[in-house]
């Protein structure tokens, strides 16, 4: 299997965080859960799932991300909807809104990642690379034991988090140094 590195997220606005970059959470595994809020599997597992995950590892370990992505009912999920709904929902992990593209219902990080819709589950490795990528609902316990298992891989990056990869990590993967 071929690894790749991950595409940046394009979001136009961002909620409970700065704007928030893939690349400055280098040195972390990356849990993305990309959702919207009238998606029913989203709302009863996936984004609870994502708290559970945020509240179980170390904060230096995980980074929970979640993505706004509409797809659909563009005009019932506005920012101001968002914003009472993460409130009401107590969703305290960075919110990022997916950008519109002109003339496509897709948004541009989900047509990047070329997603099948909503829950989608990402697990990027603490080098960027995508590690899982999973449309629908995930038992607690496997999506669990996989974040643990990136966790416990050894970091292969040097220096501080979000410094550049050591052993020279391109878009075709990233070598064992020697």
């Amino acid at each position: 299997m071929t690894l790749t590195l991950a595409p940046d997220w394009q979001t136009n606005q961002w909620f409970n965080s700065p704007p928030l970059h893939l690349s400055a959470l280098r040195g972390r595994v990356v849990v993305l859960e990309v959702f919207q809020m009238l998606c029913p599997g989203c709302v009863s597992h996936a984004l609870p799932q994502a708290l559970e995950i945020a509240q179980t590892f170390r904060a230096e370990d995980v980074a929970v991300i979640g993505l706004h992505s509409v797809f659909e009912h563009h005009a019932a999920m506005t920012p101001v909807a968002l914003e009472a709904f993460l409130h009401e929902y107590r969703i305290g992990f960075p919110v990022g809104v997916d950008q519109v593209v002109p003339g496509s219902p897709i948004p541009a990080t989900m047509q990047a990642y070329r997603m099948q819709g909503t829950p989608t589950t990402i697990l990027i490795d603490r080098v960027g690379r995508v590690r899982l990528q999973h449309f629908g609902r995930l038992r607690d316990l496997a999506i669990g034991a996989q974040v643990a298992a990136l966790v416990g891989e050894a970091p292969l990056i040097s220096g501080a988090a979000g410094s550049a990869p050591s052993t020279g990590c391109d878009e075709h993967g990233c070598p064992l140094p020697g």
